[in-house]
């Protein structure tokens, strides 16, 4: 009977890996099937064959500069900036605000937690309108302002919920031998608390990287000008109300939206899967 067991343990992980293979061969199919039909022409692309019968690698060249007024590398440029600047002010919003929630003393701490806690539940279509009527009136329509400068005045109040939790499992000691040695509020900030929450911060990173970066509604609302377009904005300009869509081009330039997904994801899916984990809730 024990030596039934091991051969028992491999079986059930066995099942459970091969299950676990055709579960995620399930969900990429969706983008294996994309991929595969950026190489179609048009007439084969919603056939029940998966691979091509002739690859086009036109699509792609076609596709990459298919919109008149611009083309798709300066779309890539606007979505990595835009990007970039989001995970900047995300950084510097979660930080300072979730130290101050987790470590700090003051005047209704809780009362301003709850309405964190409130702001995490309120939909953006909520609060849509009234945005909009305050960036018309700072003439930030058909700029990049709506979209970068609220992630550096705490626009995700997940971000700031997700580093406190992370925060308040540091143990306080390490605060107390820093005033010891003669640390200030800030220099505990930035030398101890700061490289202690690594897994945290690269979390946030990643989530308004790729909140960013898939945004679609909000860029639609505020950018109004072709050179001001993002990669999202760009794939919407593939679709015709008339029937008339391009398909092969528009897939092939989702193809290549999608990589600096992929790229980002596995170079830092260890600290993101570690972030997640050790960000639970603690009292």
């Amino acid at each position: 009977m024990m030596m039934a067991y091991p051969h028992t343990r491999r079986w059930t992980r066995g099942v459970l890996h091969l299950f676990l293979i055709l579960f995620g061969l399930l969900m990429l199919y969706p983008i294996i099937w994309m991929a595969f039909s950026s190489f179609k022409p048009e007439s084969e692309i919603f056939s029940s064959q998966l691979l091509p019968t002739h690859w086009m690698i036109s699509q792609y060249t076609k596709g990459w500069s298919a919109l008149p007024e611009i083309n798709f590398g300066t779309m890539f440029r606007n979505s990595i900036f835009i990007s970039f600047i989001s995970v900047i002010g995300s950084l510097f919003t979660s930080s300072l605000t979730s130290f101050a929630f987790a470590r700090l003393k003051f005047p209704f701490k809780k009362t301003l937690f709850a309405i964190l806690m409130v702001t995490m539940m309120l939909p953006a279509q909520v609060t849509l309108i009234p945005q909009y009527i305050i960036f018309h009136k700072l003439n930030w329509i058909n700029t990049y302002y709506p979209l970068t400068i609220p992630s550096f005045i705490g626009a995700s109040p997940f971000f700031t919920f997700l580093s406190i939790q992370f925060i308040r499992g540091i143990p306080k000691d390490l605060d107390e031998a820093a005033k010891i040695d003669g640390c200030n509020m800030f220099q505990i900030y930035w030398r101890i608390i700061l490289p202690l929450t690594k897994p945290a911060l690269v979390t946030v990173s990643i989530f308004s990287f790729y909140w960013s970066w898939n945004d679609f509604f909000g860029q639609l609302v505020y950018l109004n000008s072709p050179s001001k377009y993002t990669i999202a904005l760009g794939l919407q300009n593939f679709l015709d109300q008339q029937g008339q869509s391009q398909w092969g081009q528009m897939f092939a330039m989702s193809v290549l939206s999608l990589i600096p997904v992929f790229i980002v994801f596995l170079f830092f899916q260890k600290h993101l899967t570690r972030g997640i984990a050790t960000s639970g809730l603690k009292g």
